[in-house]
């Protein structure tokens, strides 16, 4: 697959060094974009990366799947200054749209004259865990021939946690807040507060917008009003087309009352659950102040804004 991909980059960098060499090539405006997905693992993220791949030779822009050895989500220094100067100075990929299990990387630590767009989907963290311990043993109807690392292994979700097993434990809670907190070490130190508090402010200052798992069609339909050159069409992609429905893990048990509140009382959950809720409603306020509901559906506001007193006065 790596062989594949390098051959296909050489291919494009060909066909468009012919008449001179790349740095020469300029871009309107509109088309020096750069998305980045950072998307967290068992977030509906493959349902929505897939309308992006739906829509990118309709709507013209490329997008270029991150794949990092062994899905860490943490890059080498060394790796980050490859990527960023990968996606600001590839001009043959812009628009662009970037989609990984990577966490946040601040761009303006690199002195980047222009960052990428971040956007992202997260999900109660109890049932993205569920979700996940799940796929693990039983994969889903995406790719059902793949065998899964924990495939064989028949134990529920309610039996992990009664016998305290490791892979149901509160610290495999721990994903959501470092996903957004970054590449600093102390993002990855399972229940720290200031890891809560930094991925709380990189989403309201760094990400365009985050969406819910449990409100995803919301989020594609406000993409789809506020960045049209990437997403038109998508709101109705997601609800008519067969590809954002397709992935499913297949045999998950819904968990019961008591191991839900088992893991509740733990400081991990309840962090985790903290940055969801603060999360849900930026999202909810974002909703609120750009579309209205009539019959039952939701649309779009159009403008509401307008310049008046424009000084001088042209003749």
């Amino acid at each position: 697959e790596r062989a594949i991909a390098r051959h296909e980059v050489r291919e494009i960098e060909q066909r468009h060094t012919v008449d001179g060499p790349r740095q020469d090539v300029s871009l309107d405006e509109e088309d020096d974009v750069v998305i980045i997905y950072n998307r967290v693992p068992k977030t509906a993220s493959t349902s929505f990366t897939n309308i992006a791949y739906d829509l990118c030779a309709k709507n013209k822009y490329h997008v270029l799947h991150i794949n990092t050895t062994k899905n860490n989500p943490v890059m080498s220094l060394q790796d980050q200054v490859r990527f960023v100067k990968n996606v600001t100075s590839w001009k043959e990929m812009k628009p662009g749209f970037y989609h990984g299990h990577v966490s946040y990387l601040d761009f303006a630590k690199f002195g980047v004259k222009k960052k990428p767009i971040y956007i992202n989907v997260i999900r109660d963290p109890i049932e993205r865990l569920v979700s996940y311990y799940y796929f693990l043993r039983f994969g889903d109807d995406y790719r059902p021939g793949l065998r899964r690392r924990k495939q064989g292994d028949k134990k529920t979700f309610d039996e992990c946690v009664a016998a305290g097993g490791s892979d149901c434990a509160p610290e495999k809670l721990w994903l959501q807040i470092p996903f957004f907190c970054g590449h600093s070490s102390e993002c990855w130190n399972v229940g720290s507060r200031w890891a809560l508090e930094q991925a709380k402010y990189n989403l309201i200052n760094e990400y365009f917008l985050v969406g819910v798992t449990e409100e995803l069609e919301d989020f594609i339909m406000l993409l789809e009003a506020a960045l049209p050159r990437f997403f038109r069409g998508a709101t109705e992609l997601y609800r008519t087309g067969k590809k954002s429905h397709l992935r499913k893990t297949t045999e998950k048990k819904l968990p019961t009352k008591e191991t839900i509140a088992k893991l509740q009382q733990s400081e991990i959950w309840k962090m985790e659950n903290e940055f969801y809720e603060f999360a849900l409603e930026q999202f909810q306020f974002v909703r609120a102040h750009a579309v209205r509901e009539k019959d039952g559906e939701l649309y779009i506001l159009a403008q509401n804004f307008f310049y008046e007193k424009i000084y001088p006065k042209s003749n």
